[in-house]
């Protein structure tokens, strides 16, 4: 109950203090590529439970008849725009409203896509997703985007085993700090 209290009342905030980046971000992607400036797709919550995820549309509007759902660091179906999103992470902010809503959670494991149950035993995926997904997680605030698949299902795991709102607010610590370090670069 207090995380779920927790996620809303900083989500709250965050929309507040962030709506002006979230509008020009809009607008970016809107002069850029043209509509539909979110992009949402279905992924797996808590409980296994399927959701649709949004972000700021960072790809091409037929990204997924061009290529798989995996991207590659120079992926061609990235726009313009869409590479500055990705990489200040302002693609994810829309997520704010599947926190609002319940879907997910500030901090835990990132949402899988559906086709990846594969990548799972029984028991990994169910540990997995007896937590609710994240926008941020603890491989995100320890390896960004450069954790192998299986530092990251490591990552998720113990996540899953041991979490709570101090660990939450350490690693919102840490990912503020990847952020700081990777704009500075």
């Amino acid at each position: 109950m207090a995380k779920r209290l927790f996620d809303v009342l900083l989500a709250l905030c965050a929309l507040l203090l962030l709506s002006p980046l979230m509008l020009a971000a809009a607008l970016a992607v809107w002069l850029d590529s043209g509509r539909p400036v979110l992009f949402a797709q279905q992924r797996v919550g808590l409980g296994a439970q399927p959701f649709r995820l949004y972000k700021f549309r960072s790809m091409v509007v037929d990204a997924a008849q061009r290529g798989s759902h995996s991207t590659a660091q120079n992926d061609p179906r990235i726009t313009r725009v869409g590479r500055v999103l990705r990489r200040s992470s302002v693609d994810e902010l829309p997520q704010l409203l599947n926190v609002l809503r319940g879907d997910m959670s500030l901090v835990g494991p990132r949402p899988d896509v559906p086709a990846q149950r594969n990548n799972y035993t029984e028991e990994q995926w169910t540990l997995r997703h007896s937590v609710r997904p994240g926008i941020t997680g603890l491989a995100q605030a320890l390896y960004r985007s450069r954790a192998t698949p299986q530092q990251r299902l490591q990552a998720d795991l113990d996540y899953a085993r041991n979490h709570g709102l101090l660990r939450d607010l350490h690693i919102l610590g840490l990912t503020v700090a990847q952020l700081l370090r990777r704009s500075g670069n």
